[in-house]
């Protein structure tokens, strides 16, 4: 098992685009989910190069020493929580028209956010995905 460092340089060597840590992926799902909870209005192309943060964070989870795991699971869970409340499940139907899915272990891949809003809700209804339109303010 690695140190943060040593995960964050490693991945960076298999292709991630920086060296990026835990907690500024951990930021980058925090902040998705957020927007996710509330409407993402941007383009599909915006939207899957966001999951990738999630992503990393799996690759990181195989890695990383057992303490950094430990410490860092509970607020991933909670995230985790978040996005499968505001999203729904639909084993990647409607994303997987617009990008190739990963392996099923990779689920938040086969979930679209639940309110479908601006492009991103414009492509995913096209795919056939179903859900709310944003409250009205």
């Amino acid at each position: 098992m690695a140190t943060e460092t040593e995960v964050g340089e490693l991945l960076y060597q298999r292709g991630w685009r920086t060296t990026f840590t835990v907690a500024a992926r951990v930021d980058a799902w925090d902040a998705l989910v957020s927007v996710i909870e509330h409407g993402y209005e941007d383009f599909i192309s915006e939207y899957t190069n966001d999951l990738y943060c999630r992503n990393w964070l799996h690759e990181a989870w195989l890695l990383l020493d057992e303490h950094l795991v430990q410490l860092w699971t509970p607020r991933i869970k909670v995230l985790d929580d978040r996005f499968k409340a505001a999203t729904i499940d639909d084993d990647g139907q409607a994303l997987g028209q617009f990008h190739s899915l990963p392996g099923p272990d990779l689920w938040w891949w086969r979930r679209h956010p639940r309110i479908l809003t601006g492009d991103l809700g414009r492509s995913l209804r096209s795919a056939g995905a179903i859900g709310t339109a944003p409250d009205a303010p």
